[in-house]
């Protein structure tokens, strides 16, 4: 997670969990990033990450522009150097 807050990547995670649920979640784990709850499931399904049933997220990174472009995105847990790479337009 370093190496993306180095690069000047601002990440954070998505599901369909409540706040409550997130909060837990974080402090348990002690994510250094933020956990949005998307409960009705309509950023999954704009951003393409529900699975076939509608109702599983399938996992998906996407690294957004600063004017708003999706410049990346992969299914699964890329690792960081591959997302920071794709911040610097080398992949």
């Amino acid at each position: 997670m370093t190496a993306l807050t180095e690069a000047n990547i601002r990440p954070f995670g998505v599901n369909p969990a409540s706040v409550a649920s997130h909060q837990k979640y974080v402090a348990k784990f002690q994510f250094p990033f933020a956990l949005l709850a998307d409960i009705d499931r309509e950023a999954a399904g704009a951003f393409h990450a529900l699975k076939g049933d509608g109702r599983k997220i399938q996992r998906t990174v996407y690294l957004i522009g600063r004017d708003g472009t999706v410049r990346y995105a992969v299914r699964g847990a890329p690792p960081p150097r591959e997302i920071i790479e794709a911040m610097n337009g080398s992949i």
